[in-house]
């Protein structure tokens, strides 16, 4: 047993979806995920997204309302960035989209991290993060005593 989940990792990342056409706009425009495949039946539609191939992000059109961060469930989607210059390229393409931001530009993980990002909220308002491991360590820590991307 151990040895199986010594190798376990996240294969791909489901979300419920109030209008599969606004989403994936979104997913595949603004973030740069491919179409994969995707389910145009009415009462079963959905968007298969990822890169290189692989499949990283589904679609659902199920959801009756837009995410609530207080009930039971995803509390965030992180995506990782290989550079802290990759991360402000996003937050300029999403601004320019007029996405909603939960804080103004990179801001680190924690006080005194090297680790950071951006945080915003999708059409439904599921929160995001894109971040990266280092590069972030002049900018402000926006919540004192908890990590950033945890109250946002």
């Amino acid at each position: 047993m151990t040895t199986a989940i010594s190798k376990l990792r996240t294969g791909h990342v489901g979300l419920n979806v109030t209008d599969l056409a606004r989403s994936l706009v979104f997913y595949r425009d603004a973030l740069g995920f491919e179409l994969l495949g995707e389910g145009k039946e009415e009462d079963r539609r959905f968007a298969l997204l990822g890169r290189d191939g692989e499949l990283v992000l589904a679609l659902w059109q199920q959801a009756e309302g837009a995410y609530a961060p207080g009930a039971a469930g995803l509390h965030h989607l992180a995506l990782s960035a290989d550079a802290i210059e990759e991360v402000r390229e996003y937050e300029e393409r999403l601004r320019g989209l007029g996405v909603d931001f939960a804080y103004e530009g990179v801001v680190a993980h924690g006080e005194g991290a090297a680790s950071g990002g951006i945080f915003f909220h999708d059409p439904d308002g599921t929160r995001l993060e894109i971040s990266v491991p280092s590069g972030a360590e002049d900018a402000e820590a926006p919540v004192a005593g908890a990590p950033t991307c945890g109250f946002f």
